[in-house]
C-alpha cells in the first residue's frame, strides 16, 4: 500500500491526481491487476471523471452545492454537515484496473480528489491488488 499527500487551498475543490496514482502504480511494480484509491477522511472523496475540460469539474462541484447546500439548517454543529453529504454522495474509494503497468482509464477520464472542507492537508491510500497466476 501506498499513500500519497493532498493539500486544498479553498473550502471544495477538486484536485487531479492521476499522475501521483500512476507513479504509486509504475513504483509498486504492479503489471496486470487493479488499485484501489481510498479516502480516509469523512468530508473529502474521490471520483473519476473527465478531464480534459476544467468546466466539467466546476459543474460537478456547482451541482454538488445545489443538491446539498451549505446553508440547510443542519442538526450537526461543527457547520460543515454539507461537506459530510457530499463525501457521501462522491464516495471515498474508486477500483481502477490495471493492465501491463498501466491505469486503464478512457481518454478523457482523470482520478479527483474532492475536498468538501478546507482548506486541509489529506491523504490517499493506493492498495494494490495484483491478478492471481495460474490457470482460470
Amino acid at each position: 500500500m501506498k499513500s500519497i499527500e493532498v493539500r486544498s487551498t479553498r473550502r471544495e475543490q477538486w484536485i487531479p491526481i492521476t499522475t501521483q496514482v500512476e507513479s504509486a502504480v509504475r513504483e509498486s511494480g504492479l503489471r496486470d491487476g487493479a488499485c484501489v484509491v481510498f479516502v480516509p477522511h469523512t468530508t473529502a472523496g474521490v471520483t473519476i471523471n473527465e478531464n480534459a475540460d476544467p468546466d466539467v469539474g466546476t459543474d460537478l462541484m456547482e451541482g454538488l452545492a445545489r443538491i446539498v447546500p451549505h446553508d440547510w439548517p443542519f442538526h450537526h454543529s461543527e457547520g460543515n454537515s454539507d461537506a459530510h453529504l457530499k463525501s457521501s454522495l462522491v464516495g471515498s474509494s474508486v477500483l481502477i484496473p490495471v493492465r501491463q503497468g498501466r491505469l486503464q482509464l478512457g481518454t478523457w477520464q482523470g482520478i479527483y480528489f474532492g475536498e468538501f472542507d478546507g482548506p486541509r492537508h489529506r491523504q490517499c491510500f493506493i492498495q494494490f491488488l495484483r491478478e492471481a497466476s495460474g490457470g482460470e
